[in-house]
């Protein structure tokens, strides 16, 4: 009798503790943006203030994820991610990677975020988070005093995105409007619409939907886990500088770049990455400089899609093609890749591999 007592206790305790020690741990980490946004009015889609709300309101006004995952919110900083420092992407990273080290158990990570500058922060913490932990970027683009505001479902969609085994090895990933998306590929593609974020020839990962996460390809160049860099002891990044081609540039703009200290300089080309002639002339002339005070140059591309090819006339003049990376990312690889080494051969082979 006390037996049969003894298992019927059992089986009433067990599916409580196993269903408390079942929930994955997930860190929301909060910088502010759109997604804590607060307006006068309901109404209000442009004139509100980002960054008004904390990470810990934001998750407690989704009651959901509690549900299915235990919750633990920092709050890093507050403030729309125009406004982002580089400071404040290594103090994310270096957090992360502690945090890693900290609660092995740690299934992954959101990072609620502003939407302008979203894509820059995921790369980079593609590049510099040392796990295969997933690390989903969240956003909206209505504030949560919004009607129909849709920050609350894609953070929900995140947390989903951050425990589903699946997500574990794909780097860097941003979830919008059900949609899972690469850090590296993505980008911004609309100044106010809700399906914004796009990786318009690579396409989308996968899905976020009520039963659950679906993959269907992932990046295959390297981040995360094999990823070379470290910021764990770094406090900046060198100076990288982006310059935009356009009919008859102001050539003074590179000058004044290398004069305010720039260590290199990435070329938001025309067309596949072509620099007009007035800035071919001054890159000869920096190259003319002494090897120690010249800056490393990349070129990407203004048009948004397709790769930067190697070509003959812009190899010569010592310029890395940035392959398929927007300018804004491959000034984050640049900035990266400059704090390993300054060797044209390495820079040529890390845009080739990131």
């Amino acid at each position: 009798m006390r037996i049969l007592a003894t298992t019927l206790l059992a089986i009433l305790i067990a599916p409580t503790t196993i269903a408390q020690q079942a929930k994955p741990i997930v860190y929301v980490l909060s910088t502010g943006g759109t997604i804590a946004g607060s307006g006068s009015s309901a109404t209000d889609l442009s004139n509100y203030k980002p960054g008004a709300i904390l990470g810990e309101q934001l998750v407690k006004a989704v009651p959901q994820i509690s549900q299915i995952a235990d919750v633990r919110v920092e709050q890093i900083v507050n403030v729309r991610s125009s406004d982002l420092t580089i400071g404040n992407w290594l103090t994310l990273a270096k957090r992360i990677n502690t945090i890693l080290k900290e609660t092995p158990a740690v299934a992954g990570f959101v990072v609620t975020s502003g939407t302008n500058t979203l894509e820059e922060t995921s790369y980079f913490l593609h590049l510099t988070v040392r796990s295969d932990r997933p690390v989903v970027l969240v956003g909206a683009m209505r504030p949560a005093t919004a009607i129909s505001a849709d920050g609350p479902l894609n953070l929900l969609n995140a947390v989903k995105t951050a425990i589903a085994p699946e997500s574990r090895g794909k780097g860097g990933l941003i979830v919008l409007n059900d949609e899972i998306n690469a850090a590296r590929d993505t980008m911004k593609t609309n100044t106010l619409r809700v399906e914004t974020f796009r990786a318009p020839e690579l396409g989308i990962l996968g899905y976020v939907d009520e039963d659950r996460v679906s993959y269907y390809r992932s990046t295959t160049r390297r981040h995360t886990l094999n990823s070379e860099f470290d910021v764990t002891n770094l406090t900046t990044l060198p100076k990288v500088t982006v310059l935009y081609s356009y009919i008859e540039p102001d050539t003074t703009l590179i000058e004044a770049a290398i004069k305010s200290g720039a260590k290199g300089i990435v070329f938001a080309g025309t067309g596949n990455g072509t620099l007009s002639i007035f800035e071919a002339n001054v890159v000869k002339e920096i190259n003319a400089m002494p090897a120690a005070s010249r800056p490393a140059l990349v070129r990407s591309s203004r048009v948004g899609n397709g790769r930067v090819t190697p070509t003959a006339e812009f190899d010569a003049m010592n310029i890395v093609p940035s392959d398929t990376l927007t300018p804004q990312k491959a000034r984050i690889l640049l900035m990266l890749a400059l704090t390993r080494t300054t060797d044209l051969k390495e820079l040529r082979r890390i845009f080739s591999e990131y």
